[in-house]
Formats: structure tokens, C-alpha cells, sequence
């Protein structure tokens, strides 16, 4: 370079532009800054230039830079491109500045660059990454011309942002939008996830049976996303089918299977395939993967044998690996090995409040009722406090959310009636309430008020007394769901005779006919 800088070559616009992409090629954005700057002047009005450099900081920061040579590109008063503003909207995306991508935006309308396929798709991703989803839409409906790319960028904005229904309602209307655009691998994952997210097997089902029959299932990221749709709607025979089909198998392919092993308590299975994963070594395994055979083995006692593989690990335990061994160690009531992982866990996360729970919960199961103390006591030092358990259910398009003894929803009363209703039919049926691990310092009678009235009930209860018979429910939960919680929604789906889908922070409950696809690990 300096045998150039030295003859004025980089006067020339092709060989300032291929030096240019040389730098960026290889990652070495400081030099390709350099040359940038020391190119003859005339050049600086090259917008292609421009663009090389913006794409290279949006691609691989500082993102901040590619947004600062933009704000100059402007000042010198060139006029950015269809090619510009993705660019500079990316990096607006990776910062998560959605006040600066709304400055970008007004700059898009004003060089009349709003009606570009390759923009629209930036803005929607854009305002998607920064979770301002409305605005997104707003920019997907006021484009005249959608390609299947702006198409896949709203789906991935609703998908992204936890509106599952909402995506796999937008794919029905691509499928039946004029112009007949054909759906895309991207497509298929966005929507299979999807349909994942909410546990929505009838219309995963019908999205797989779109992809046979479109040739799509033979597509390994496709066949990938379909095995953790299966996975998470507890047809693990089915996704371990699909998973024997793929033809190349990547990590991600794996731990899909892997981790869904171990999260419906399939803890030999997990951990054959662990091993199988190993033998081929076509692939190695990464954190996710130990963080599946970690909870595998928690889920199959073996929290021992956990350890060893924790120390042994080829990556640096994270705080999903020590996370997975504490809630094991919860499953498993070993205070010793608990006290370990949170002190691991501290050491990553001081401020997680729901690992000292976690640890405070353990030592109540215990009967170590100093150990509780002496947790809570450290929390209160920190100043940390339990988050707040909070459930939802959707109904007729409305998310309905309630806290743990919830009485501001104008259905409350028909609630609580309901819960009656079935507390009765329960204890009927054999349910004995499960008070141990609440506070030991709080009364019988208190306790069974405490864990009568848990936000999921309550959001189960408002589900039934909503919908009709035989309907499916869908309850999120902020937080684990507790032990007593589990049994009395396995009774609940017995007697209402329900299928009722739980999903709390650790994973996916499938209550069906009085049992729960986790086998009751979790």
C-alpha cells in the first residue's frame, strides 16, 4: 500500500475501490479507514467508496463508525443509495438505536428511497432489532411492492419479538397474496420456529406438510428447524425421524435433539446421542450442546457425573452451564453441589435474584432453614429482590396477564369460583396439596392461600372459563413453574379433559390427560 500512496494510484477510482475491498476482505478495517482517508480528494465523491466502508463497520463494527461515515457523507453533500441505507440501517439494528434509525428513516423519504424493496427490508429489520414492531408493520403496509425479502423481514419481526401467531398469520397471507411468491428457506425456518414458540403442532404439521410437498423438508436448516418444532410440542419420536433424515447434521442440528432429550427427562437418550455426536466427529459440540447433556445428566441424577463433565468442557462454563446444574441440584435436593453452581453463578451474575432463590429453595426442601436465612439475608445486602411471577394467556386476540393472588382482572370472581370448582374436583380425585417449599415462617393455612392463587392458575382458569370446551390453552410464565403447580395443572387437563401447553423460563409443558411431557423433570 505504501508504494501506491506514494505514486497518487489511489487518484484512481478502481484501485482505491479494490484496496478498499482488499482491507474489509480481510477484516483490517483500520488500514481500509486509512486509505479511505488518504485517497486523493476528488474521490471523496464517490459514493461507492462511501458504501464499501459503511457495509464493512455495519458488518463488523464499530457500528458506531459506519454511522458516524454516513452523517459525513451526507455533509459533503452526496446523496446515499438503495445500497447506503441497508448498510447504515444494520448498524442502527446491532446498536438497538432506534432514535438514529428514525433519523435514517426521514432520510430514506426524503431521497425518495421508501418504496425500495432492499430499504424496506433494512427498515423493518431495523425497527424489528429495537423492538418498535408497529413501526415495522407500518413500513411493511405503506410498501406498494413486496418481495418475498420484505415478506421474510416482517415475519422475522414478529417472529423475533416473541408474536409467534401473529407471523404464522402473516404467512398465511403471503401464501394467499397476489403474485404467487414462492415461500424460501428463510421463509420455512422463520415460520417452523414459529410454530415452535407457541407449540402450535397442528400448524406445525401443516407447514411440514407444505415443505414435503414442495421439496423444502430435503433443506437441512429447514429439517433442522422442523426436529425443535417436534421437540418442543413433545413428538420427540417424530423429531428424532426427521433428525436421522437430515443429511448433513450441523450443532445446531444436535442440540436440537439433544437438548430436547433432556428436557422431557430422556437423560440415556440424551446422552447416547451425546456420545454418538463425539464418535462421528464431523462436528463438535459447543456450549449449548453441554448445556443439553449437563441437563440431561441433572434430570437423570447423575449430577456427579455433571460435574466432571463441567470440568472437562472445551469451552469455559457460561452461566447456562452452571444454571443447568443448579436447577438440577434443585430436582435432585443436593444442597452441596447447589451451593457450588451458585457460587459459580455469583461470580458471573451477581445480580441474578433468581439464582439465590433457586439455592433458598434447595435449602428449604432441605429442612435448612438457616441456609434459607442466611440467602435471604444476602440478597437483601445486594439489594436484590424475587422477580415478581407474572402469567399470560391469549384469548380472542386479547393477552390477558396476571400476578400471583391477582384480583384487578373484572373476571375475578368467575376466576376464583372456577379455581373452587376444581380444587374441589381435585382433592376428589386424589390431589394433596404441596406446601413444603414456601417459607417456612408463613402458616399451613397462609401457605395454601400463597399456592392456591399462583399466577398460572389463574391464567388457566380465566383460559376455561373463557373458551370452549376441548380448547387448547396456552399459558407464558415469567418465571419456573413450582412443583405443586405442575401436579395441579396435570389434574386440571385430566378432569377439564384439556390439552393445556405451559411454557415457564426453563421450557415447554405439555399437560395431557392428567400427565406432562417433561416427565416431571424440569
Amino acid at each position: 500500500m505504501p508504494h501506491l500512496l506514494i505514486n497518487g494510484l489511489t487518484s484512481h477510482a478502481s484501485i482505491a475501490s479494490k484496496l478498499l475491498n482488499l482491507y474489509t476482505a480481510c477484516n483490517s478495517l483500520s488500514n481500509a479507514h486509512l486509505v479511505f482517508h488518504r485517497i486523493h480528494p476528488n474521490q471523496h465523491t464517490n459514493l461507492f467508496l462511501w458504501n464499501i466502508l459503511i457495509r464493512a463497520f455495519a458488518w463488523n463494527g464499530p457500528y458506531s463508525i459506519a454511522i458516524s461515515l454516513y452523517h459525513q457523507l451526507l455533509r459533503r453533500g452526496l446523496q446515499p443509495d438503495n445500497f447506503t441505507f441497508p448498510f447504515v440501517l444494520k448498524a442502527c439494528s446491532a446498536l438497538s438505536d432506534a432514535q438514529q434509525g428514525r433519523i435514517v428513516h426521514q432520510d430514506v423519504a426524503r431521497f425518495g428511497w421508501e418504496c425500495d424493496v432492499f430499504v424496506g427490508a433494512g427498515l423493518i429489520d431495523m425497527y424489528s432489532k429495537c423492538g418498535c414492531v408497529p413501526d415495522a408493520r407500518q413500513v411493511f403496509d405503506e410498501m406498494p411492492v413486496r418481495d418475498v425479502v420484505v415478506w421474510n423481514s416482517m415475519l422475522a419481526a414478529y417472529a423475533h419479538n416473541g408474536l409467534a401467531e401473529a407471523a404464522l398469520s402473516l404467512c398465511n397471507e403471503m401464501v394467499l397474496s397476489p403474485g404467487a411468491l414462492r415461500l424460501t428457506v428463510a421463509t420455512l425456518v422463520t415460520v417452523v420456529s414459529a410454530a415452535a414458540d407457541i407449540a402450535a403442532v397442528t400448524q406445525g404439521r401443516e407447514i411440514h406438510g407444505f415443505s414435503w410437498r414442495h421439496g423444502f423438508e430435503e433443506e437441512d436448516k429447514v429439517g433442522t428447524a422442523l426436529v425443535d418444532m417436534y421437540v418442543k410440542c413433545g413428538s420427540l419420536k417424530v423429531a428424532r425421524e426427521l433428525f436421522e433424515r437430515l443429511k448433513e447434521k450441523r450443532v445446531v442440528s444436535w442440540n436440537a435433539m439433544i437438548a430436547g432429550y433432556a428436557m422431557h427427562g430422556r437423560a440415556t437418550e440424551a446422552l447416547a446421542l451425546f456420545e454418538e455426536m463425539k464418535r462421528e466427529g464431523e462436528v463438535g459440540p459447543d456450549r449449548i450442546t453441554f448445556v443439553g447433556v449437563l441437563s440431561a445428566c441433572s434430570h437423570g441424577g447423575q449430577l456427579n457425573e455433571a460435574c466432571d463433565l463441567i470440568r472437562k468442557m472445551s469451552v469455559k462454563p457460561d452461566t447456562g452451564v452452571w444454571g443447568s446444574l443448579l436447577n438440577g441440584c434443585k430436582l435432585h435436593g443436593n444442597v452441596e453441589l447447589g451451593e457450588l453452581a451458585l457460587e459459580k453463578l455469583i461470580e458471573l451474575e451477581p445480580c441474578d435474584a433468581g439464582n439465590y432463590v433457586i439455592l433458598s429453595n434447595i435449602y428449604a426442601q432441605a429442612g435448612k432453614w438457616e441456609g434459607v436465612a442466611r440467602v435471604r439475608k444476602l440478597m437483601k445486602e445486594r439489594g436484590l429482590k424475587k422477580s415478581i411471577a407474572c402469567s399470560w394467556i391469549k384469548v380472542k386476540n386479547k393477552v390477558h396477564g396476571f400476578l400471583v393472588g391477582d384480583l384487578s382482572h373484572s373476571k375475578s370472581d368467575e376466576i376464583y369460583a372456577e379455581l373452587d370448582r376444581l380444587g374441589g374436583l381435585m382433592i376428589e380425585a386424589g390431589y394433596v396439596p404441596d406446601i413444603g417449599p414456601v417459607f417456612h415462617d408463613v402458616e399451613d393455612d397462609e401457605k395454601m392461600g400463597m399456592v392456591f392463587s399462583h399466577s398460572e392458575r389463574l391464567a388457566i382458569a380465566f383460559g376455561i372459563i373463557s373458551t370452549p370446551p376441548g380448547t387448547r390453552l396456552l399459558i407464558t410464565k415469567n418465571l419456573r413453574v413450582c412443583d405443586d403447580c405442575h401436579v395441579v395443572i396435570k389434574f386440571i387437563s385430566k378432569i377439564t379433559e384439556r390439552e393445556i401447553t405451559v411454557r415457564d423460563v426453563n421450557r415447554y409443558h405439555h399437560f395431557k390427560d392428567g400427565t406432562c411431557s417433561c416427565g416431571d423433570y424440569w
